[in-house]
């Protein structure tokens, strides 16, 4: 389970290839899921994978 998060836009930036400002503007549009607790963003590769495949086949 723990293999499957990812904390922070940092991260979430370097697994997809994208920038940390891209990264905020798709979880503030809802286009990618993720959780916030406090002031930081937790991702699941998973959920990633699964928005940008989904993306890829439309």
């Amino acid at each position: 389970m723990h293999s499957d998060l990812i904390v922070g836009a940092d991260g979430a930036a370097l697994y997809t290839g994208l920038s940390r400002r891209t990264v905020y503007r798709l979880v503030e549009e809802g286009h990618i899921p993720a959780v916030r607790k406090g002031r930081r963003l937790y991702f699941r590769k998973s959920e990633l994978d699964r928005a940008f495949s989904t993306r890829e086949a439309a």
